[in-house]
C-alpha cells in the first residue's frame, strides 16, 4: 500500500490524484495490516436479577441467548413474546425466561455483597472478589480506577478446543471453524478496556498463553498496545510434560510482558534458568546450592585425559569422614589408574578420578597444586556421592564466586569439619542478576504447586490447570516488589492464585498491595449437562453453588486467609522460600461481591443509593470494612472516617458537611450529590489534595455501562 501511495503522488492531475487517494484511504480503513480476524456478533449478557416484565428483552433459559424476544404482556405465569427476526408471537412460561442485555443496551450495575472474610480487623487492607462477566466488570472498573492500576495479570482461556470457554453463552469447541476469531473478538474487547485501567506512566500487563493462540495474541497485543515494550518468556510448568498423541509432549507455556512508561523489571537473586536454585524448599539453602561447582571438565574439546594428561590425577578421600585427605600427582598416560587404586597413600582411602558420564577418562578443571591451595583456603571440598555410579564429586569456587566472596555478596559464616567454608548469600547485598527469558524453576510446577495445592486447601474440588502459586508470585515480584501499595487486577482469576500470591508477597515484606479479582460463576461443561438433567438452569441457586467463583475461588480465598482447609483443619506445611506456616493464614481481609444490575424503572431513589454504595467504597480505595446502609431513609451526609471517605447527599447541608470535614483531615475521598457543575466546583474548592467526585441526583446515570460511553 505504501508503494501504491508513492505512485499516486506521481499523478499530475491534482483532482484525479485526490480522488484516487480518497478511494485508497477507504481501503486502508477496511483492511488492517497485520492481524485480521472476523468480527463476531457482540456478546449478550443474562441479567439474572432483573424481573421479567412487560417491555423486557428476554431469552429462554439454557437456549441460544442470541434468540431474543420482547415481552408484550404477561397473564398469570405466561408471557406473550414477540420474536423480531421471525416476526412471530409465542407464549412462554415466565419461569423459563431470563432478561438479557445486548451489546450497546445501557445497563446499570451494582455490587451485591455475598460474603466477606476478615482476618485483620484492625487493618484497612481489603481485597475484592467480583463475580461477573469480566467485560461488564471491566467497564465498572474503568469508572473506578481508570489510569490507576499498577499491574494486570491474566490467565485467559487457552482456546484448546476442549470446551473450556464460552462465547455468547455457548461453549466453543474444536469443531467450531471460527473459534480463533471468536477468541480474538472476546480478547480484543477486554484488552481495550484493560488499557484504560493501566497507569500509562508506570505499569505492566502480564498475559499467559500456550502454543494454540500465542501467535494471534502477540499480534493483538502489538496492535492494541503499540506504545508498550513487549517481551515473551517461556516457562516450564510441568517437568513430566503432558502427553499428546502424535505430538511433542507439552511442558511449557508462554508469558507476554508489556511494560508502560517507566516500568522496568527488577533484578533477582535467581536467573530463572538455573534449575539448582530451586532444588531445596528453603530459599537460602536453594541459593547456596549454586555456589559450589563440579571440578569435572564438561564438554567435548580438551576434556579427555589424553588431551590434558596433567589434569588427570587421583583425589584421595575418607568416605566415612567425607573429607579430602590427599591430592595425588598427575598420572602418566601409559599408567593404568586401577593399578594406582591398589596403593592408597593412607590405608582405607578411596581414589576419586575425573570420570565422565559415559565412563571414559576425563580431566579436572584445576591442576593438583591449585587444588591443594584451594583446600587450604576452604574453597574446595568433597561434594555429593552418586550411588548409581559409585562416584564422588569434587566441588570448588569458580572465579565469579570468589569475586562475590571478596565483594561481600557471599559471606563465610564459619568452617565445616573438613575445613571448607560455610557460605551464605549476604541478604543485605543486591544481587544484580538479569532474569533469563527461559524459566525452569521447580517451584513453577503447576501439578505440585497448583493442582495439589488446591486439593490441599479445598479437597475433592477439581479445577483444571491451575497456576503454580510460586510461578505467579515470582512473576509479580519482578514488577511490584518495590511497590508495596500496588493495585493488582486479574479479570480471569479462575482458582484465585493471583490473590493468594499477593497475600504471600505482602506477608513476606509487610506490603499493603491490594488485589481485585474478577471471575464468572460458570460450571464445567460436564457439570452443566448433569444439572440440566435435574431441571436446573444458570441463575438457579442450586446451579450457582457449583460455579467457579462460589465453589473454587471464594473457598480458596477464605481458607488461605484463615489458614485452614475447607473442612476446618489447619493447613499443614510452610510456604516455600519464606518458611511462613500455611496454618498462620494472612493478616488481611477480602470482600466478595456479585456484579448485578438494577432496574431503573422500578428502584426508588434511596434504594438506588444503598445498592450502589459498595461501588463508592471501591472508588474510595476499598479502605476498611465496606459500610452497609441498613435503611432506605438516607441521612443528609455520611462522614466515614474509618473508610477515609465522605458523601454529601443533600447539598442544602453543605455548611454542616464542611464543618464536619474540618474535623476529619484523614478523609481522602469526597462525593458530592448535585446536578449543578458550578455548585460542585464551589463546594470542593477547600478540599485540595482530596479526590472529589460529582454524583448526579439520578445516581444510576453515573454508573451506566454497555452503552459506548
Amino acid at each position: 500500500m505504501a508503494l501504491l501511495q508513492d505512485l499516486i503522488q506521481q499523478i499530475d492531475d491534482p483532482a484525479l490524484r485526490e480522488r484516487i487517494l480518497q478511494e485508497t484511504n477507504k481501503l486502508l480503513k477496511q483492511k488492517k495490516f497485520g492481524l485480521v480476524f472476523e468480527e463476531h456478533i457482540p456478546e449478550c449478557t443474562p441479567l439474572y436479577d432483573i424481573p421479567v416484565r412487560k417491555g423486557a428483552l428476554v431469552a429462554i433459559k439454557g437456549k441460544n441467548i442470541q434468540q431474543s424476544y420482547m415481552v408484550e404482556s404477561i397473564t398469570g405465569g405466561t408471557a406473550k413474546c414477540y420474536e423480531k427476526e421471525r416476526k412471530t408471537t409465542v407464549e412462554i412460561p415466565v419461569s423459563s425466561l431470563e432478561c438479557i442485555a445486548r451489546f450497546g443496551d445501557p445497563i446499570y450495575p451494582c455490587l451485591k455483597p455475598i460474603d466477606k472474610v476478615e482476618n485483620a480487623p484492625d487493618s484497612d487492607l481489603w481485597h475484592t472478589l467480583i463475580e461477573a462477566d469480566n467485560y461488564h466488570a471491566l467497564q465498572l472498573l474503568e469508572y473506578l480506577y481508570a489510569g490507576k492500576v499498577d499491574c494486570i495479570y491474566i490467565d485467559p482461556p487457552y482456546n484448546t478446543g476442549a470446551r473450556d470457554w464460552k462465547y455468547n453463552n455457548d461453549y466453543v469447541d474444536s469443531s467450531d471453524a471460527y473459534r480463533h476469531s471468536k477468541w480474538l473478538s472476546m480478547m480484543e474487547k477486554r484488552l481495550k478496556l484493560a488499557k484504560k485501567l493501566l497507569n500509562p506512566e508506570d505499569s505492566v500487563l502480564i498475559v499467559t498463553i500456550d502454543e494454540k493462540e500465542y501467535l494471534h495474541l502477540g499480534c493483538l497485543l502489538e496492535e492494541i498496545f503499540p506504545e508498550a515494550r513487549m517481551q515473551m518468556v517461556t516457562s516450564r510448568i510441568n517437568k513430566k510434560a503432558s502427553t499428546r498423541v502424535g505430538q511433542f509432549a507439552r511442558c511449557d507455556e508462554y508469558l507476554f510482558f508489556l511494560q508502560f512508561g517507566s516500568m522496568n523489571i527488577q533484578k533477582s537473586k535467581y536467573s530463572m534458568l538455573d534449575v539448582t536454585d530451586n532444588s531445596n524448599h528453603n530459599a537460602k539453602e536453594a541459593k547456596t546450592d549454586t555456589i559450589w561447582n563440579s571440578m569435572l571438565r564438561r564438554g567435548s574439546n580438551g576434556s579427555s585425559r589424553r588431551e590434558s594428561p596433567n589434569l588427570f590425577y587421583p583425589v584421595w578421600v575418607d568416605e566415612k569422614r567425607r573429607k579430602i585427605e590427599v591430592v595425588g600427582e598427575p598420572l602418566p598416560i601409559d599408567v593404568n589408574r586401577h593399578d594406582i587404586e591398589k596403593k592408597p597413600p593412607i590405608p582405607g582411602l578411596k581414589a576419586v578420578w575425573p570420570i565422565r558420564t559415559d565412563n571414559s577418562e576425563g580431566r579436572w578443571q584445576l591442576g593438583y597444586d591449585t587444588l591443594q591451595s584451594y583446600l587450604k583456603q576452604g574453597i574446595a571440598k568433597l561434594g555429593a556421592y552418586n550411588k548409581k555410579r559409585d562416584q564422588w564429586a569434587i566441588v570448588f569456587l569458580k572465579k565469579k564466586q570468589k569475586e562475590q566472596l571478596r565483594d561481600g555478596i557471599l559471606i563465610a559464616t564459619g568452617k565445616e569439619a573438613d575445613g571448607s567454608l560455610i557460605l551464605e548469600w549476604n541478604e543485605d547485598e543486591e544481587q544484580d542478576r538479569e532474569p533469563k527469558t527461559m524459566w525452569v524453576r521447580d517451584w513453577h510446577d503447576a501439578s505440585t504447586y497448583g493442582t495439589n495445592l488446591i486439593d490441599k486447601v479445598i479437597p475433592n474440588r477439581d479445577f483444571p490447570f491451575p497456576k503454580s502459586l510460586y510461578a505467579v508470585e515470582d512473576t509479580l515480584r519482578f514488577y511490584i516488589a518495590d511497590k508495596k501499595d500496588a493495585l493488582i487486577v486479574d479479570f480471569f482469576s479462575g482458582s484465585g492464585t493471583t490473590l493468594h500470591a499477593v497475600n504471600l508477597l505482602n506477608a513476606e515484606d509487610n506490603g499493603h498491595r491490594r488485589c481485585i479479582m474478577v471471575t464468572n460463576n460458570e460450571v464445567s461443561d460436564r457439570e452443566a449437562k448433569s444439572l440440566y438433567k435435574k431441571g436446573l438452569h444458570q441463575g438457579d441457586s442450586e446451579w450457582e453453588k457449583f460455579g467457579i467463583a462460589r465453589y473454587i475461588t471464594w473457598p480458596r480465598t477464605v481458607c488461605t486467609i484463615e489458614g485452614h482447609d475447607s473442612n476446618g483443619n489447619p493447613l499443614n506445611g510452610n510456604y516455600l522460600g519464606s518458611g511462613f506456616p500455611m496454618a498462620s493464614g494472612f493478616k488481611t481481609n477480602c470482600e466478595y461481591f456479585k456484579l448485578t444490575f438494577l432496574d431503573k424503572t422500578s428502584i426508588a431513589l434511596g434504594r438506588q443509593f444503598r445498592e450502589l454504595f459498595p461501588v463508592l467504597w471501591m472508588k474510595g480505595g476499598a479502605i476498611g470494612r465496606c459500610p452497609v446502609l441498613e435503611s432506605d431513609e438516607l441521612p443528609n451526609m455520611l462522614i466515614l472516617s474509618q473508610n477515609k471517605m465522605a458523601v454529601l447527599i443533600d447539598e442544602i447541608y453543605y455548611s454542616e458537611f464542611d464543618a464536619e470535614m474540618q474535623k476529619h483531615p484523614e478523609i481522602r475521598t469526597v462525593f458530592i450529590v448535585t446536578d449543578s457543575e458550578v455548585a460542585y466546583q464551589t463546594m470542593i474548592r477547600t478540599y485540595d489534595g482530596k479526590d472529589c467526585y460529582q454524583l448526579y441526583r439520578d445516581y444510576l446515570d453515573n454508573f451506566r455501562i454497555n452503552s459506548g460511553r
